[in-house]
């Protein structure tokens, strides 16, 4: 799984503000554990988090990339909760039919498709 990839594809197809909202709701979900990609995908969407995450996004607080960088060093039960929680309210403001447009959009540009 190269880095290198994620990185010319983020290069190639930059993300709108709520784009970047997306990707960062989809790494609260990998961190709280109720993602259900599966584990490639995951790294995959970890990596893209990585090179979006200085990119303007247009509704989720600039703290949550603290704290997301936090649950990444440590994970504990008190962390998943409070990830969870930031989730949910991610997940409330942004539309469902945004969220699933991001999905198909990056796979229909293909960063599943490395190789």
């Amino acid at each position: 799984m190269s880095t290198d990839y994620v990185e010319q594809w983020a290069k190639q197809h930059p993300l709108a503000p709520i784009h970047v909202d997306c990707a960062i709701a989809v790494m609260l979900k990998i961190l709280d554990g109720k993602c259900k990609m599966d584990t490639v995908e995951k790294v995959i969407m970890t990596q893209l988090y990585d090179q979006v995450k200085d990119c303007p996004n247009h509704l989720l607080e600039p703290e949550i990339h603290h704290l997301i960088a936090q649950a990444r060093q440590q994970l504990d039960d008190e962390m998943v909760m409070l990830i969870y929680e930031k989730r949910v309210l991610a997940e409330t403001m942004i539309s469902r039919p945004v969220m699933k447009g991001f999905k198909a959009m990056i796979r229909e540009q293909g960063l599943f498709e490395q190789g």
